[in-house]
């Protein structure tokens, strides 16, 4: 998964030599804020330790409900994962996933729920969702999930995706497009901290493609372009499509000679 660091630097008293001359400067990391919205504090405390087994700095934000879930949303500074119960007080079901998606675009939203029905899964997924995590799910399959997601990756339950051609449910759905065809497991991030497919958007938009053009050609979904697009800016602490160009003679010379399929 990819670090995310932030603008300010620290310092010891080891890396100012014997002379006391200018520091040496070290980037420090700046902590993931993910909003865990659940009512049950039993619940939160198993899925924050799970959280911080992840191996990067992260700032949990606990919400009982609703209401204090989109206050943090709404106070900032940005948060970079919504962790959100179907069910909990405030929660109208698929409509308030659909309207957190519509008013913040670049929080990628994950259903965390008891009910893991193909339905469920399918209506969360269309009203925006990067993902849906069975609460029934274990601690090895959540925190692969959640890696995935926060690369950039669109997450599906296992059982779901291993349905027969006989199912009932996925092979028509996927016929719709109701289904995202970018899903699975995470698989861990290449050089610069982008996955593969977040290395092909970075090409195309060097290439001066909009996110639609991608999408045709990637044959993915515009909506699952734009997740990869915010991530690849936040990756390479870029604020737009120039200066994200202007990193791929970097990303070429850490690719060269390796294989990163």
């Amino acid at each position: 998964m990819s670090s995310l660091q932030a603008s300010q630097s620290v310092t010891s008293p080891a890396d100012r030599g014997e002379s006391g001359g200018s520091p040496v400067q070290v980037q420090a990391t700046a902590p993931l804020r993910i909003i865990l919205a659940d009512d049950h504090a039993l619940f939160r405390g198993g899925l924050i330790l799970l959280i911080k087994l992840m191996d990067q700095p992260v700032e949990i934000l606990e919400a009982n409900d609703l209401d204090q879930a989109t206050g943090y949303l709404v106070e900032g500074p940005p948060i970079d994962l919504l962790l959100l119960d179907l069910l909990m007080p405030g929660m109208s079901g698929i409509e308030d996933v659909r309207r957190i998606c519509r008013n913040w675009p670049d929080v990628p939203v994950v259903v965390v729920s008891v009910k893991e029905d193909a339905q469920a899964i399918r209506e969360a997924l269309q009203a925006g969702a990067m993902g849906y995590i069975p609460k029934t799910s274990s601690p090895e399959t959540t925190t692969n999930a959640l890696r995935f997601i926060l690369s950039g990756g669109v997450y599906v339950p296992p059982h779901i995706l291993h349905l027969s051609d006989t199912s009932p449910d996925l092979p028509r759905e996927r016929e719709r497009g109701n289904w995202p065809k970018e899903v699975g497991v995470e698989k861990g991030a290449g050089p610069l901290g982008l996955t593969a497919r977040q290395v092909e958007v970075l090409r195309l938009m060097a290439e001066g493609k909009s996110n639609k053009d991608i999408a045709a050609d990637l044959d993915i979904s515009p909506g699952t372009v734009k997740m990869h697009v915010s991530r690849v800016f936040k990756v390479l602490k870029v604020e737009n499509r120039t200066q994200a160009a202007s990193k791929l003679a970097e990303l070429n010379a850490a690719l060269a000679g390796e294989d990163f399929d």
